[in-house]
């Protein structure tokens, strides 16, 4: 974030720079270019920045993803605040699967533990184990048992959370379920 300030700042400072060339070449034309061109041009340079950075963000992001960690769902995000984002609304929030070291349980070839990546725009990546039953479909939170504890990952889940229905075109089911099953 303080890089993303240190270059929004550089944008600024870059277009004033472009608009006090043309306050000289005005000058020296005869005429005289309005006072606030150079602050309307640092504006226009923090907005334009901006702009192009939430707009980026996603690819960004996803580019950086190591192998195994697949995109499960975006959400695109319109605000009144940002009229330019009803045009094209932004992907500021997805969630991504660690699909690739999804672990089969013994008692039960069903079930595969997953963790979830929560990425949303300006704040920490959150890591959430998700149990997902390919048999059912479902899936369920999975919160780590007490250490001593002997239950397997299935029986855990029974006792301490809820299923949730996954539908068999859900990204989460079929990038988890579709090549193990």
């Amino acid at each position: 974030m303080l890089f993303e300030f240190i270059a929004t700042i550089a944008a600024a400072f870059g277009m004033a720079g472009l608009a006090l060339i043309i306050t000289h070449l005005t000058k020296l034309a005869g005429k005289r270019a309005p006072k606030w061109l150079i602050p309307l041009f640092a504006a226009i340079g923090i907005f334009a920045f901006q702009i192009h950075q939430e707009y980026n963000w996603y690819g960004q992001q996803v580019s950086k993803l190591p192998e195994g960690i697949e995109v499960v769902k975006t959400a695109e995000s319109t605000a009144w605040f940002r009229p330019w984002s009803y045009v094209k609304p932004q992907i500021l929030r997805f969630i991504a699967a660690d699909t690739g070291n999804a672990t089969v349980q013994a008692d039960n070839p069903n079930i595969y533990l997953v963790n979830l990546y929560l990425f949303e725009r300006r704040r920490s990546v959150q890591k959430i184990p998700q149990v997902i039953d390919c048999a059912t479909p479902a899936r369920a939170d999975y919160i780590f048992p007490e250490k001593g504890s002997t239950l397997s990952i299935d029986e855990h889940v029974k006792q301490t959370t809820a299923w949730r229905e996954l539908a068999k075109n859900d990204p989460l089911f079929t990038n988890v379920c579709e090549d193990r099953l």
